[in-house]
């Protein structure tokens, strides 16, 4: 560990992996660790097989699920913030959406504010998420184990 950031081995065991997750999470403010617990469920479901990729930055938690283990092939983040939870879309200037859910401007990461994990529920939010991992560039394999990549994190 230096300076504080401590680069984690690249491939861990499960129950490793599972045991710093959740030290992580156990950092947050506890509306935060709440609506983390509550928002990963419904990802993993929405993305079986993706590989997550997490990041504990100095402002946001950040998870990328991805197809590989290769970071240009997220198909979804989450960052969690100290009040909210974004989730990004990386083609969203290119996805279909009809109820303007999508925040931002930029020609492909546009991102939606979830406040509750029954956000993730509403018809809109899952067809973009469907078409999200429609376009998975490696495909998505939905019989792939999970797996948690733990990037780098703040010393727990």
């Amino acid at each position: 560990s230096a300076g504080g950031v401590m680069m984690v081995r690249r491939t861990a065991t499960r129950a490793w992996a599972k045991a710093q997750m959740a030290a992580i999470l156990s950092g947050l403010p506890p509306t935060m660790e709440k609506l983390t617990r509550g928002v990963l469920p419904k990802m993993r479901s929405m993305l079986p097989g993706a590989v997550e990729i997490v990041y504990d930055k100095k402002n946001a938690l950040v998870i990328g699920f991805c197809a590989d283990e290769r970071p240009t092939n997220v198909i979804n983040s989450i960052a969690v913030y100290s009040r909210w939870i974004n989730l990004y879309f990386f083609e969203g200037g290119t996805l279909p959406d009809p109820q303007g859910l999508l925040q931002g401007s930029g020609s492909s990461v546009r991102s939606i504010r979830i406040t509750s994990a029954a956000d993730l529920d509403a018809p809109a939010v899952r067809a973009l998420l469907a078409e999200a991992r429609k376009r998975a560039d490696p495909p998505l394999n939905p019989k792939a184990p999970r797996r948690v990549i733990l990037r780098q994190t703040r010393k727990a």
